[in-house]
């Protein structure tokens, strides 16, 4: 058996609705050497880490914590944790992760109603209200920011109308924490998982979470110690939650004083999480989602002065994700691979109903930044004038300039 080499990964500048760039600071954080799990260092770490994170979430929750997981895990474990067979949950779709949560919620159980939107719009918070007098269910489940759309669905009203039905609301805020407003507290939020690999900067594989004192109170009234660890007066419930490494209920111990075993926690994911949020706090969270959102709008204006096409219902897209409609006679994925091969850029392709016809261009986290937009502009610039499509000359970083000069 031949060895391969060590790890060399090319050169990319990943432009695309995430992964993304990670930022250096949080890669040299990773390579930091490990320590147990309940050494000292480790524990304060992990209360640096919750007290850190309920900056980025904008709260003030207890139960604020990282998921070691992938963000899809952290989405998992809300819902598997928050709802038992049976629960009625409603999900406003717009888009792919809309489908998702569906696609979960049925996993544990659930009798799961939705609420839908044509691509490219967001769900109107009239037809929602008419959703939940219908269905009354337990929990609205809703994704911010679907990447696979470049949409955000508004949440203005959604607290007022889980009140009026004693509903939690749970928002997947993968694609926009860090990068676009989202004040967990004053918007009512009871639950929210998030991942690192977008707006915050990081690498996948760490999923920041925040649980309301109302979620919480429901998630420990289905507490069940295993076997092995419990002692005596620990809960055993009759009907647990449904899966043991998603089982928030003792993530919660592990993270609290009583450090009780659940997993072994990802100590290099746990540093990595902990620089990500140390960025965003470090330069002012309104300061850094207006980061994102100049940087984003410099990407729409270059985007338009090439001539090409944005995507969906601007009054409610991301900051940090456009779509861009492949133009007619173009083959999207052959631009996608000349601007990897020639450039080391990736743009992403999207999914579904719009796989072939839109791509999907991020400015976020570490790549929300001029370098990075001025040169996927003039790289897709050429690649398009390389395959035959003619496009203003210089027109894409014209017009990023001109936002950039209107900041200054």
């Amino acid at each position: 058996m031949s060895l391969p080499g060590p790890i060399d990964p090319p050169a990319r500048l990943l432009m695309g609705p995430g992964p993304i760039t990670a930022d250096p600071r949080v890669l040299r954080a990773m390579s930091a050497q490990l320590v147990g799990q309940y050494d000292p260092y480790m524990t304060d770490t992990m209360n640096e880490v919750m007290d850190l994170y309920r900056g980025v979430f904008a709260t003030a929750n207890a139960q604020t914590l990282l998921v070691d997981s992938t963000s899809r895990g952290a989405i998992e474990a809300a819902l598997v944790s928050l709802v038992s067979p049976g629960d009625r949950v409603l999900v406003p779709v717009m888009g792919r992760f809309g489908h998702l949560l569906v696609e979960i919620a049925e996993r544990c159980g659930a009798d799961v109603h939705t609420v839908d939107a044509p691509w490219g719009e967001v769900v109107p918070l009239e037809r929602i209200a008419e959703a939940m007098e219908r269905v009354r269910p337990s929990l609205l489940a809703t994704v911010h920011g679907d990447t696979s759309t470049t949409m955000m669905q508004p949440f203005d009203g959604l607290r007022e109308l889980c009140d009026r039905y004693e509903c939690l609301l749970y928002a997947d805020v993968t694609a926009t924490l860090g990068g676009n407003p989202f004040p967990t507290d004053a918007w009512g939020v009871d639950a929210a998982t998030a991942g690192l690999q977008k707006c915050l900067g990081g690498p996948s594989g760490s999923a920041p979470a925040t649980f309301s004192p109302r979620a919480v109170e429901l998630i420990e009234g289905r507490r069940s110690i295993e076997a092995g660890i419990r002692v005596d007066g620990d809960p055993v419930a009759a009907h647990p939650i449904r899966s043991n490494y998603f089982d928030l209920a003792m993530i919660f111990d592990y993270w609290s004083p009583r450090r009780l075993n659940h997993h072994t926690e990802a100590a290099t994911m746990l540093y990595g999480a902990r620089e990500c949020a140390r960025i965003i706090l470090e330069a002012g969270l309104p300061a850094y989602q207006e980061r994102h959102s100049l940087h984003g709008a410099a990407m729409v204006a270059g985007v338009e002065g090439l001539g090409l096409e944005v995507y969906g219902d601007r009054a409610h897209k991301m900051a940090n994700v456009v779509g861009v409609v492949i133009p007619s006679g173009i083959d999207g994925e052959a631009v996608r691979g000349v601007l990897l091969r020639d450039f080391g850029i990736e743009i992403g392709t999207s999914f579904g109903p719009l796989a072939g016809r839109v791509w999907r261009i991020g400015t976020m986290g570490y790549n929300a930044r001029k370098d990075a937009v001025l040169g996927t502009l003039a790289a897709l610039e050429a690649v398009l004038r390389r395959l035959g499509h003619a496009v203003p000359a210089g027109g894409g970083v014209e017009a990023a300039y001109d936002v950039y000069g209107a900041a200054a």
